[in-house]
């Protein structure tokens, strides 16, 4: 069975600075290949920005888009992965033929192949359409893998898919943490003074990132989809301030049982690696649940309940009536 070097990366990205942004990505390939690595993963929308862009019209958001794989930062992705044999994976704006905006997370492979997800519970701006189809391809090893983005992995469904697909490696992509929120235990907003202030005391910081507003959130579910799927799990997030909030980290590479190979909850940039035996899958919890499932049983779970709302108002707005 194979054993794949993988590392998950949290950086501080500036919102719109894509050439900041893809040098910060350039550094730290480059570090991983110092250390072997054969997949690395970089968070959702790290190119082009993410929370300040709520707040954009659709022309300063189609300034930023690009087209997937044509565009300028696929094609800079797909050089590195090339230069340094390595699958690179980072998030950005798609604009695509039709005209549509997409939350999407591209994937480089040194042999010239390009992978993408469009983010499947869009919620970030008005303008910006949701995906409607999940992600599974091959690594040049033949090692199957899988995309959710930040919420597609709140939605248990999305994950489930994913493993009846094959994927033996998830990558999620996400910013998250630190987000006000309207459900009273998960997550809630952390004071960016202590972002400011985390080199003269990072103590006070990473009290929050270990905390009920990062790690105690995170968590509560994340390893559950690892263990439950039987898959192996890549979390890479921003880290730092993003416009008013700021994004707790917690990079983690997580085993298909659950447990964590690696983390980090320090209050900086910083890359996490770690070593996946694939072996481990061929008996795994979750593995073996899949094996027990009757698919007859679970047809209800196809069918609108007629509780569906859209996933703007239960981001932001849901009061549970």
């Amino acid at each position: 069975m194979t054993t794949i070097k993988a590392a998950s990366v949290q950086f501080n990205h500036r919102g719109a600075d894509k050439a900041y942004n893809l040098e910060q990505i350039e550094h730290f390939v480059a570090e991983a290949a110092k250390a072997g690595v054969e997949l690395i993963l970089f968070p959702e929308m790290c190119i082009t920005g993410y929370w300040s862009l709520r707040n954009y019209e659709r022309q300063d958001i189609e300034a930023l888009a690009e087209a997937v794989p044509d565009g300028d930062s696929t094609q800079a992705l797909l050089k590195l992965a090339q230069t340094h044999n390595m699958t690179v994976s980072a998030g950005l704006i798609e604009h695509s033929d039709d005209g549509r905006l997409y939350n999407t997370q591209v994937v480089a492979m040194p042999n010239g192949n390009i992978a993408k997800h469009r983010k499947l519970h869009c919620f970030i701006n008005p303008h910006m359409d949701h995906g409607d189809t999940h992600t599974v391809f091959e690594l040049p090893n033949g090692v199957k893998v899988g995309i959710l983005i930040c919420y597609d992995n709140n939605i248990i469904e999305n994950g489930r898919l994913i493993a009846l697909q094959g994927a033996e490696i998830l990558l999620a992509p996400h910013q998250t943490g630190g987000c006000n929120s309207p459900s009273p235990r998960a997550m809630g907003l952390i004071d960016t003074k202590l972002w400011d202030q985390r080199l003269d005391n990072p103590e006070a910081i990473e009290a929050e990132f270990k905390g009920r507003k990062g790690r105690g959130w995170i968590t509560k579910w994340l390893p559950a989809r690892a263990h439950d799927n039987g898959f192996f799990l890549l979390f890479a997030n921003g880290v730092g301030t993003d416009d008013d909030e700021v994004r707790t980290g917690n990079a983690m590479i997580i085993d298909a049982y659950g447990d964590i190979l690696a983390e980090t909850w320090k209050a900086q940039d910083e890359m996490i690696v770690a070593d996946l035996d694939l072996s481990i899958r061929k008996a795994c919890t979750g593995v073996r649940w899949m094996r027990s499932r009757r698919p007859d049983l679970y047809q209800p779970i196809t069918e609108k309940t007629g509780k569906e709302e859209d996933v703007k108002k239960v981001r932001f707005n849901f009061t549970g009536d």
